[in-house]
């Protein structure tokens, strides 16, 4: 029913989510959906292995506000995913990932509700919650933008994130990487934590962010977090390593709710909801509807996260998706 005669525009949407986002969309009854991005290459690919009547590929880049004026003519919905997102890279191309996660952001709020557009779910990360790095800046800018592109009294449309922290198997993240490695595993740190998410629950959190928005909401998917070392070790369990040190911008843990997001955060079966602080829309009844207020020294973080994966859990998951997500 959330879908249902709706089109449905990704930005991004050649990357893991975005991919396995539109094969959940197509099995709905969706309009249409529009594939965003400036990636020729991946929106041709991705056309062979999607075909269907109902999608979309538009060639463009969330900084180009006029290009998104024209694709989000008529657009219902809009997924956010598209970002600059790679740390280190992000620290020594600083303009270009400002370009990208926070002008990019600000157009996709202008654009959306010049275009009354209804509901827009922005992706953000873990690494938004108390930054160390510039990735981790422009994406907290970028949630504070689409938090505040509520403000608009005179605009129907509704602005909503969803913060998440690894996924896993996607392009990128440290299970492939690790696994297309012979010999010495590098590590960091033996100390590091991190949590994971797979693109299924990833998928659930923007459902249920697009079923309970009423706009300015950071949704916050429960997950378990698990060590560097039992990541390896799930890969392999003879591994060998070398250490090599945390990078510029790591973090030891990750984080997505701090002590001081406490006094606007409520628990719900499955999640956690962030309420915007501003015109007081923490205290809005709707807004907090069923949700139970954390303790005032609530913070949600990777190292003592209650729920935990294990080295065997990871590994049977391998074992099961490993062909899948070795060719996102």
């Amino acid at each position: 029913m959330l879908y249902d005669s709706k089109i449905v525009m990704i930005t991004g949407g050649t990357g893991s989510f975005g991919q396995e986002f539109v094969k959940y969309l197509l099995q709905h009854n969706v309009k249409k959906v529009i594939v965003f991005s400036r990636d020729e290459m991946k929106q041709w690919q991705m056309a062979k292995n999607f075909k269907d009547s109902r999608m979309r590929f538009f060639l463009g880049d969330v900084r180009d506000k006029e290009r998104l004026n024209r694709a989000m003519n008529n657009v219902d919905i809009v997924i956010h995913a598209a970002a600059t997102k790679i740390v280190p890279l992000a620290e020594y191309n600083p303009f270009e990932c400002v370009k990208t996660n926070v002008n990019g952001a600000m157009n996709i709020v202008d654009v959306a509700i010049d275009q009354k557009v209804s509901k827009v779910i922005a992706l953000s990360t873990d690494k938004a919650c108390a930054p160390v790095n510039l990735y981790g800046a422009t994406k907290l800018a970028s949630d504070k933008i689409f938090v505040s592109g509520n403000n608009y009294s005179a605009s129907n449309t509704k602005f909503a994130v969803v913060r998440y922290g690894n996924v896993m198997g996607s392009r990128g993240s440290v299970i492939p990487y690790f696994m297309n490695i012979k010999g010495k595993l590098p590590i960091t740190d033996e100390r590091m934590t991190r949590f994971m998410i797979t693109l299924e629950d990833s998928i659930d959190l923007v459902d249920t962010a697009l079923s309970e928005m009423l706009g300015g909401e950071i949704f916050v998917k429960k997950i378990p977090s698990i060590s560097i070392m039992e990541i390896a070790e799930a890969i392999n369990p003879d591994f060998q390593y070398e250490i090599i040190g945390v990078r510029p911008g790591e973090k030891l843990h990750e984080q997505m709710i701090t002590i001081e997001d406490a006094e606007y955060t409520y628990e719900y079966d499955g999640y956690y909801k962030i309420l915007p602080s501003i015109n007081n829309w923490n205290l809005d009844p709707g807004r907090i509807s069923r949700g139970v207020k954390v303790a005032s020294d609530f913070s949600y973080s990777s190292n003592i996260n209650n729920e935990r994966m294990s080295a065997e859990t990871l590994r049977m998951w391998i074992q099961n998706k490993s062909k899948n997500f070795l060719k996102i």
